[in-house]
């Protein structure tokens, strides 16, 4: 298993605990979108906070996770749901940056203004949104911010990132803890205080420190259950059949603009593959278009 979660439960404290490394999927996303080293540490920590907040959910839930700014970076998105499954871009993966890069580059390349949008899918009639304006960049400190304020759930999240003298992605990782309804107040600030005492995740796990030694040294004398090991994933749910689905959402017209040129060409934002649909698949979408447009029409006229 290279990347994976521990889920953890304190249960006479009152604290759930998560930790995960997440250095191969921050990888493969970076490596689909040809990032720099400066949008692949970005990606990497927002890859690591959509796998920390889906790690939270149910099964079949599905969390968005979405950060607009003025940095040069300008968006970055990640889709994450209960299985460990993850998928992110960067709307701009050639920013240029100067080596070595630290926790402020990535926070100063992401942008302090803007605003962070927490999308979840929780199976019910309507998707549940929060939109937050940006702190500080840092985007561990924004979801710890998010989680207290916005699901009002006493929360801790840090996210590491450790690029090695070249400038490429070595470590990643991240930790949640939560206080759980019922525990006391103060449950959470002794294990806030420990984590103030270790060094930075991203110096933990570039010194081979595993989530499970990560989770030992914030517990400290705490007793707690290991609930879960659960491993991790780049997964794009885009397929050549949502691409043609897409089409079909096009008026006839449109189509018949692409079928001039000859082919239509479907990119995915999440993974960069690429759907090529030629002439052939062009005309017969076409006409399936234009044979459900008559039917819509039809139904309409005998509603009248």
């Amino acid at each position: 298993m290279n990347d994976y979660l521990v889920r953890t439960l304190a249960r006479e404290a009152g604290i759930l605990g998560i930790v995960g490394v997440t250095t191969e999927v921050s990888r493969e996303a970076a490596r689909r979108h040809g990032a720099t080293p400066i949008a692949a540490a970005a990606l990497a920590v927002a890859t690591t906070g959509g796998i920390l907040l889906g790690a939270l959910l149910k099964v079949q839930q599905r969390v968005a996770l979405k950060v607009e700014t003025n940095g040069p970076l300008e968006k970055l998105v990640v889709e994450a749901d209960a299985y460990g499954r993850v998928r992110s871009y960067v709307a701009q993966p050639d920013v240029p940056w100067p080596l070595p890069i630290g926790p402020d580059d990535v926070a100063q390349a992401i942008g302090s203004e803007g605003v962070l949008t927490v999308v979840k899918d929780l199976r019910l009639k309507h998707l549940y949104e929060s939109v937050m304006a940006l702190q500080s960049g840092h985007l561990d400190k924004e979801l710890t911010h998010y989680l207290n304020q916005s699901e009002q759930v006493p929360s801790v999240v840090e996210i590491g990132v450790h690029l090695d003298g070249l400038g490429r992605l070595a470590k990643a990782g991240g930790l949640l803890f939560q206080r759980l309804p019922g525990a006391a107040p103060n449950a959470l600030d002794a294990l806030a205080e420990r984590l103030e005492d270790l060094p930075p995740l991203e110096t933990l796990l570039a010194d081979g420190h595993t989530p499970e030694e990560v989770l030992a040294m914030a517990y400290g004398p705490v007793e707690y259950t290991v609930l879960q090991h659960q491993p991790l994933e780049f997964r794009c749910t885009c397929s050549r059949e949502r691409s043609r689905q897409a089409l079909l959402t096009l008026q006839p017209d449109e189509l018949l603009d692409l079928l001039r040129q000859g082919e239509a060409v479907v990119d995915c934002h999440f993974c960069h593959e690429r759907y090529v649909f030629g002439a052939e698949e062009l005309a017969a979408i076409f006409d399936e278009r234009v044979a459900t447009a008559a039917a819509e029409g039809s139904g309409a006229g005998a509603g009248e």
